[in-house]
């Protein structure tokens, strides 16, 4: 759905109030079509963001997993490389 929304659970270190925000700002401008609102509905987005990112940060103050933290560098770095694959260019 949002190619551009990343995982933000079981990293090190945690994922911050402000990629909360950023992600779901992404999915609310998805939701409306909206990447920008209008002034007459600029409220109303701004409050789908705060209440998406309060829930968010519920959940995932609230999920639990066995599995060892994620480094965010090593992640980035699979990202990168995969991205280099897909949009490789042939000659």
């Amino acid at each position: 759905m949002c190619r551009n929304i990343r995982t933000l659970f079981n990293f090190d270190p945690p994922a911050t109030e402000r990629e909360l925000r950023d992600a779901s700002l992404q999915f609310v401008g998805k939701l409306s079509g909206f990447h920008e609102p209008s002034v007459a509905n600029a409220e109303t987005f701004g409050r789908a963001v705060d209440e998406i990112a309060m829930v968010a940060s519920r959940l995932i103050a609230s999920l639990t997993t066995n599995a060892a933290p994620k480094d965010r560098g090593a992640e980035a770095a699979k990202t990168r490389a995969r991205s280099a694959l897909r949009f490789e260019r042939t000659p």
